[in-house]
């Protein structure tokens, strides 16, 4: 393996990288299923901290009970 390698097909495909993987019985799709989980419970989370707006209709029953609209 060297330095160059820049890709996880270029990392799943260098030979030295499969010898390992193989020996540890892991597969090149179990690999990228994992990453792929990561990445969607990374990018679940990120949205989970940017704010949410609530509908107009709660915004303005909100409004109502405290007299901000009438």
């Amino acid at each position: 393996m060297n330095d160059s390698i820049s890709t996880l097909d270029e990392l799943l495909s260098d030979p030295m990288v499969l010898l390992v993987m193989e020996r540890a019985h892991v597969r090149p799709e179990q690999v990228r299923m994992l990453l792929e989980r990561v990445r969607n419970r990374a990018d679940d989370e990120a949205r989970a901290d940017q704010p949410v707006v609530p509908p107009a209709h709660m915004v303005a029953k909100s409004c109502f009970q405290q007299w901000l609209l009438s």
